[in-house]
C-alpha cells in the first residue's frame, strides 16, 4: 500500500506530480504537501516544465469567456463531456 501523500517519508514520483499538478497550481495543497511537491520540481526539469505548462494553460483558459468559444466547438466539447459522464 502506498504511503499517504504529504509525509516526509514520501517522495513524489513524476506520475504523482502529473496527477497533482492542478491541485498545486490552484493552491489547494497544504504547506507540507506543497513543500514536498516543490522539492520534486527542484530536481526534475521535466516536471517543472509540465507544471509551468499547466499554469499557463489555466491562466489562458481563465481569460476565455463563453462568447470566445465558437458555437460548434462549444457543442462538441459539451457532447464530449456528456459522453465522458455516461461512461
Amino acid at each position: 500500500m502506498p504511503e499517504p501523500r504529504g509525509t516526509h517519508e514520501h517522495n513524489y514520483t513524476c506520475e504523482e506530480v502529473v496527477e497533482l499538478a492542478t491541485e498545486y497550481v490552484e493552491g489547494a495543497m497544504g504547506p507540507e504537501e506543497t513543500t514536498l511537491f516543490e522539492f520534486h520540481l527542484n530536481f526534475c526539469d521535466g516536471c517543472e516544465t509540465f507544471v509551468d505548462q499547466i499554469r499557463a494553460s489555466a491562466g489562458a483558459a481563465g481569460r476565455l469567456g463563453a462568447e470566445d468559444v465558437p458555437a460548434d466547438v462549444r457543442e462538441r466539447l459539451l457532447e464530449a463531456f456528456r459522453e465522458w459522464r455516461r461512461s
